[in-house]
């Protein structure tokens, strides 16, 4: 077994990862870590009273685990072979905390945004880009380490339409408008810590607009001189809002193509998407990836964020467009797929490729 650590382990996305680590097969949680005023504590009583799954116990194996502190560094390179790392810290403060994990020589594979924009940090969903991680050798060369890296995950709100875009790429998509309704998990809330969102929207998700503008272009890149180089097409205009869902980001896309496809060319492509993790047995890969709904009213956030588990994307609703060619509507689970879960699949695939 590799053993795992989890930095920001006490949030709600270190908390979903204690849950999907529960008796992995190839990973075991042996540090759980976050900041100084939850050291030192058993982890159920450094969740008391914030442990945000109520349906679902805390692992008895992590329960009892003492909460080191996330500074800690070498302390916690005792313990772990690699670490997921969802602490809740500003920016800078993130990048410099995950750059002296990766210069300690231990791996780190990040939720956070603070290195998601470095052209030699791979920023995985491994079924379509999972090709970056060659840039990894480029960035061990930058920090001076032999194990040592970062990887990221992408923002939560692009989970669900960047693979619908993927398989499309080649009628090559160039304009793409976007809106995404986001669950409040995506800002670490439930309702009952935040029911200002009950019968509510806020037109209003601080720096996501940008993000979904912007990262879809670094998943579509390519590599070049051992860097990742990020694509110029499609240009993308998004608006992000938060709605009265506990979990699930829904999105409504549109597109213009170059080449505009017929209805029955995109959804052939929608069936038979290969991605990059195809025959590889990893335990958190959705079998599909891609599922096209053709029910005319789905997919429906609260009957379809589970498919594949957590992991899998629905789209629906695909039909002409009076401006642009196409529009339709996906889902993604934006704490499974769009956080945890992808940074786990992301671990997954780097481990067998060797990196872990």
């Amino acid at each position: 077994m590799v053993r795992v650590g989890i930095i920001g382990a006490t949030g709600m996305v270190g908390q979903r990862f204690v849950l999907l680590l529960q008796n992995h097969p190839w990973f075991q949680i042996t540090c759980v870590a976050a900041s100084k005023r939850s050291a030192g504590k058993p982890y159920s009583e450094a969740v008391e009273g914030r442990w945000a799954f109520k349906a679902t116990p805390i692992p008895k194996a992590v329960a009892e685990m003492p909460v080191m502190d996330a500074a800690d560094i070498q302390a916690i390179k005792e313990q772990v072979d690699f670490v997921f790392c969802a602490i809740a810290l500003s920016k800078a403060e993130t990048r410099e905390l995950e750059d002296a994990y990766a210069k300690a020589e231990i791996p780190v594979i990040s939720n956070n945004s603070a290195c998601r924009g470095m052209d030699d940090v791979p920023m995985l969903i491994p079924e379509i880009n999972g090709s970056h991680a060659q840039a990894i050798e480029a960035q061990r060369k930058r920090l001076g380490t032999k194990r040592g890296f970062i990887a990221v995950k992408p923002n939560c709100s692009i989970q669900s339409y960047v693979p619908a875009l993927w398989p499309l790429l080649q009628f090559e998509p160039q304009e793409v408008m976007v809106c995404t309704y986001q669950s409040i998990s995506g800002a670490g809330k439930t309702f009952e810590t935040w029911p200002e969102m009950i019968d509510n929207v806020n037109p209003l998700i601080p720096g996501e607009d940008e993000k979904s503008e912007i990262e879809p272009m670094k998943i579509f890149g390519s590599i070049a001189d051992g860097h990742i180089v990020n694509a110029k097409q499609p240009v993308i205009s998004a608006q992000c809002l938060r709605v009265p869902t506990s979990d699930g980001h829904l999105a409504a896309v549109s597109v213009k193509f170059k080449h505009k496809p017929t209805m029955e060319q995109i959804l052939e492509c929608w069936q038979n998407a290969q991605p990059a993790t195809a025959g590889m047995g990893l335990p958190s890969s959705p079998e599909p990836f891609l599922k096209y709904m053709t029910e005319p009213d789905r997919p429906q956030t609260r009957l379809d964020r589970d498919f594949g588990n957590g992991m899998g994307i629905t789209v629906g609703r695909l039909r002409e467009d009076a401006v642009m060619d196409y529009k339709f509507v996906c889902l993604s689970h934006n704490t499974i797929r769009g956080a945890a879960g992808g940074g786990l699949l992301s671990a997954e695939y780097l481990y067998k490729l060797g990196y872990l």
